[in-house]
């Protein structure tokens, strides 16, 4: 009985050793093929550039290919549903947005779940919205803002890139936080939601860094706040939202990198340990400000308690605006 025993014992031992080795032996032959990052939006946006800048970092440093496939469609969601679906070995990668973190509450019927079929690797950039003006409307400040919707409610258009955009709920948020109303008017992207403000039907508008720079340095919008934490070095004259009344406001528009639930634990380590070296590059930083972003590395841990949250508070302000998808 004692040998029996003893046996047992060692056979689970050398499982035991042989699991562990197996493990190292994941994350130390990782990757010995291609890699493909999904993003889930066309080509060309701010979330496509970062997706391509990483794959070919990453490239290089890890000797693989990593490939950057775009699946667009339905808001982001064609691509996060193909990716939860995908074989759990670190291979198939999804650059997932603060977007995907309002969809859980504005669609009843996602085929995937974020938190639950997806796992966090870590975000990667992170920066403000700008919320700008018709420069005719003699509004130069947030407080000017507010006092303006507060005399007249409901009578200052808002337009954004389309019911349940990220920019349409942030403007909502702030809305919600500063005791105000304003009516949306929501277009198919925010090229339209900004010529809109710009031709004086609309008069408010939300926008990312990189797309509505060249509008206010152009003089055809002027912006009044940006709703990140802090002041971004790409527009170091505009204040934020909390430094302009309305305290502990923070919209930081953010991306991050995901893989299919039960990818192993020492993959998604090695894969956020070779990321945060990247994002700590002088070349990637100056790339990123370019765009008004900033790296945002977090451990998987972080960015899975950043995802809970935004899921949260984006449900409160999907039901108390109302917001519907299209």
């Amino acid at each position: 009985m004692k040998f029996v025993t003893r046996r047992a014992a060692a056979g689970m031992v050398l499982a035991l050793a042989a699991l562990a080795t197996a493990g190292a032996a994941t994350a130390q032959g990782f990757p010995s093929r291609a890699v493909k990052i999904v993003v889930p939006y066309p080509p060309g946006g701010t979330n496509d550039s970062v997706a391509r800048v990483l794959a070919q970092r990453l490239g290089d440093r890890l000797g693989q290919l990593f490939i950057v496939e775009n699946k667009a469609g339905a808001s982001g969601n064609l691509g996060a549903e193909f990716v939860a679906r995908a074989p759990a070995d670190g291979y198939t990668l999804i650059l997932v947005t603060m977007g995907h973190t309002i969809h859980p509450s504005l669609y009843k019927n996602l085929r995937y779940n974020i938190r639950t079929d997806l796992a966090p690797i870590t975000s990667l950039t992170s920066g403000p919205a700008l919320l700008m003006v018709n420069p005719s409307l003699g509004i130069n400040s947030l407080k000017d803002l507010i006092a303006r919707a507060k005399a007249k409610p409901g009578e200052l258009n808002f337009s954004s890139a389309g019911n349940g955009s990220s920019t349409h709920l942030a403007t909502e948020y702030l809305s919600s936080q500063a005791g105000v109303k304003m009516t949306h008017i929501p277009f198919n992207g925010s090229a339209p939601a900004m010529m809109d403000v710009i031709a004086g039907n609309s008069q408010v508008v939300m926008d990312m860094m990189f797309s509505a720079t060249p509008q206010v340095k152009g003089g055809k919008l002027k912006a009044i706040a940006q709703t990140g934490a802090r002041r971004s070095p790409a527009m170091p004259d505009v204040p934020t939202v909390a430094e302009s009344g309305l305290p502990g406001f923070d919209v930081s528009v953010w991306n991050g990198l995901m893989a299919p639930a039960g990818t192993p634990k020492d993959v998604i380590a090695k894969l956020n340990a070779e990321i945060k070296r990247e994002l700590e590059s002088p070349e990637f930083k100056e790339r990123l400000a370019a765009q008004g972003y900033e790296p945002a590395w977090s451990t998987p841990e972080q960015f899975g308690k950043l995802i809970a949250s935004d899921i949260e508070r984006w449900a409160r302000v999907v039901k108390t605006s109302g917001a519907k998808a299209e």
